[in-house]
């Protein structure tokens, strides 16, 4: 994980897991629709998962 990536999942966390897939995507906007902090929070942890 780069710190780009940290960065843009700070910013405006969809963008930072554009490439990790559609579910990713959906939860984390769905996430970020409910509270900021979740949807960062969400990000963070999909983007630190190695089996994907």
């Amino acid at each position: 994980m780069s710190i780009w990536r940290v960065i843009l999942s700070i910013i405006c966390p969809p963008l930072a897991v554009l490439d990790k897939g559609c579910g990713s995507i959906l939860i984390t906007f769905l996430l970020t629709l409910c509270g900021w902090v979740p949807g960062v929070i969400a990000a963070l942890v999909i983007l630190n998962n190695p089996e994907r």
